[in-house]
Formats: structure tokens, sequence, C-alpha cells
């Protein structure tokens, strides 16, 4: 069962796995492992993968429960930074 979402998080931060596995200080075998859900991080790497990619932990997730709020985007340099959400009644 894949709750990781590092694999998106990669395409979005433009990041590759073997860049990650270096900042992070893992093999790219060990990190293409941890990406394709095949093993799980220790807590301290999780922390590091979140850091490198500046995201919060949460981030690294998948979400377990439904949700009714809608993410608000800025952009700022060229980027889109996540400002906040809001309720989205349905």
């Amino acid at each position: 069962m894949d709750i990781l979402r590092i694999k998106e998080l990669l395409k979005e931060k433009n990041v590759t796995g073997k860049d990650l596995a270096e900042k992070v200080g893992v093999s790219t075998v060990s990190m293409s492992n941890i990406v394709s859900g095949n093993s799980f991080p220790k807590p301290e790497l999780l922390k590091n993968i979140a850091e490198v990619l500046d995201v919060d932990i949460r981030e690294l997730f998948i979400p377990t429960k439904e949700d009714n709020k809608e993410a608000i985007y800025i952009k700022k340099d060229g980027k889109m930074v996540n400002i906040g959400s809001l309720e989205v009644n349905l």
C-alpha cells in the first residue's frame, strides 16, 4: 500500500531521485525503493526528505481522510506556493 507521495513531489519540485538521495545521504537504490513504495524510511529520513523538498512533513503522505478544503496558491518567483486553504461546502 502506497502511503507516501514522494514520487509526485519529486516531479512537482523538478528534483530527481538521485539528487534527493545525495542530499539526504542515502544510496540511489534506497531512495528508489522508498519512492516506489518497496520500503519505508525512518522518521529522521522522512524529516530530511521534507526539508530538502521544502515541504511540511505531512505533505509527504497521501491523505487518509477526505476533506472539504481547497488549497489556495499564489505564484511567486515562477513557482506555485501554497498559502492556505478554504473550506468548500459540497
